[in-house]
């Protein structure tokens, strides 16, 4: 198939000045004043936090203050509890993640590009995202038992659906004149999808995803009341049966903490992807 020559006035370099981004005067300096900001409400929630508990509103066994919920980090740490717990479930919440992310994406490039596709499988997915999570957890044991399988499926459950609604709703808003070019170049099917469709819905993906990653790290918890023996969904079950509210609001702060930090990585490779885009220069 002949393919179609560019006009003389596209053959040419860009200009300099819009070739490509520089990168902005003072960014560095700007990234710093902005995480600043950033810990000024975390400062001020443990400084009420600590002013709740010596005005006396909730008792330590309901609320313990911020240095004993410290000294209980150090004492699982020096247990050799705290990490091994952190680390279990920092590799479910990455093979959930992945599982999910895997089957949204070729399910949302499917139902993206076939209007058939759409018209028979979004009715059923819609209805299944209305699903509680904890709704899966009796159903899941009883087809898995109570190995890690059941674990990482509903993991993969929680962020398979903002992946996919994402990935499909930024497939529908493509140019529909892009798609056009595509095809003039001979590109067809899977080709078109990987080539011109999928690269135009990076930036509602890289959406999908840090949300699907988020929902990876609720669904934690309800995955871990599956019969585990590990874990930070664990470690705040075991806290809660020995009525130790340290261990509670320390397993909190971790999953704050983690979730927080795994969703910056992930922008960090979003800005890395889309530097062509004005929203990969925005804030985590």
């Amino acid at each position: 198939m002949h393919t179609p020559a560019l006009p003389r006035q596209f053959d040419r370099p860009l200009p300099r000045a819009i070739a490509a981004p520089r990168p902005r005067a003072g960014g560095l300096r700007g990234g710093a004043l902005r995480g600043l900001v950033g810990l000024i409400v975390p400062v001020a929630l443990v400084a009420l936090w600590q002013w709740i508990v010596e005005r006396g509103i909730y008792s330590e066994s309901q609320l313990p203050p911020p240095l004993e919920v410290v000294a209980a980090a150090r004492e699982l740490a020096r247990e050799g509890d705290l990490w091994g717990n952190v680390r279990i479930s920092l590799i479910r919440v990455g093979w959930g993640f992945a599982g999910g992310a895997g089957v949204a994406l070729g399910l949302g490039l499917i139902v993206g590009l076939s209007r058939f596709a759409d018209a028979l499988l979004s009715p059923t997915i819609q209805a299944l995202r209305a699903i509680p999570s904890l709704a899966w957890v009796p159903l899941l044991l009883l087809w898995m038992g109570i190995d890690e399988a059941p674990k990482l499926t509903l993991i993969g459950i929680g962020a398979f659906f903002p992946i996919y609604t994402n990935l499909v709703s930024g497939i529908r808003q493509i140019d529909r004149k892009l798609i056009e070019v595509g095809r003039a170049y001979g590109l067809r099917g899977p080709r078109l999808a990987l080539g011109v469709m999928l690269p135009a819905a990076l930036p509602s993906l890289f959406t999908g995803l840090r949300l699907g990653l988020a929902q990876g790290w609720l669904f934690l918890v309800a995955a871990e009341l599956l019969g585990s023996s590990a874990g930070l969904g664990f470690l705040l079950i075991e806290g809660s049966g020995s009525y130790r509210s340290d261990i509670i609001v320390l397993t909190i702060i971790l999953l704050a903490l983690i979730g927080k930090t795994s969703d910056f990585v992930l922008h960090l490779v979003e800005r890395r992807l889309l530097r062509w885009t004005d929203g990969a220069h925005a804030g985590s």
